[in-house]
């Protein structure tokens, strides 16, 4: 195990990680989502010409998940200079960053932080991970 960098992360490793299991939650729902698309196909009995899909709909009908919307409201609600160390920690468990240029990837961070932060990183597949493996190559 490194020892860990100082570094100055404008939030606590704690919040990364609750960031990393609401990213996770989302990237599960998701996985869930394209593994039940065979539930959603209506087959055609083509002797009686009518569909065989039965269903009752308030039993499929699902609970409202609200995972990715509080994980964008969390994000959306960080300051500059916390929603700036979220993305350069992501940048650099992704490797677009070596650790010991963690400042070089803040300040990137902090400009780009112009545009929805909640957006950028929700779109970047593998978040969970690359937030995770940024933590661990900070020694955070």
């Amino acid at each position: 195990m490194r020892p860990p960098l100082s570094v100055d992360l404008a939030l606590d490793p704690a919040t990364v990680r609750l960031f990393i299991d609401k990213a996770k939650a989302v990237s599960a729902d998701l996985n869930l989502e394209n593994l039940d698309q065979s539930a959603d196909t209506i087959e055609f009995d083509a002797e009686r010409l009518e569909d065989t899909h039965q269903h009752d709909g308030l039993a499929e009908e699902e609970a409202e998940d609200l995972t990715g919307e509080e994980l964008r409201e969390l994000i959306d609600d960080l300051n500059t200079d916390e929603a700036g160390s979220l993305v350069a920690i992501a940048w650099v468990g992704r490797g677009d960053f070596e650790a010991n240029d963690f400042v070089a990837a803040l300040e990137s961070a902090k400009e780009r932080a112009e545009g929805s932060t909640s957006a950028y990183l929700m779109g970047m597949p593998l978040l969970a991970e690359h937030l995770e493996a940024g933590l661990d190559a900070l020694g955070v």
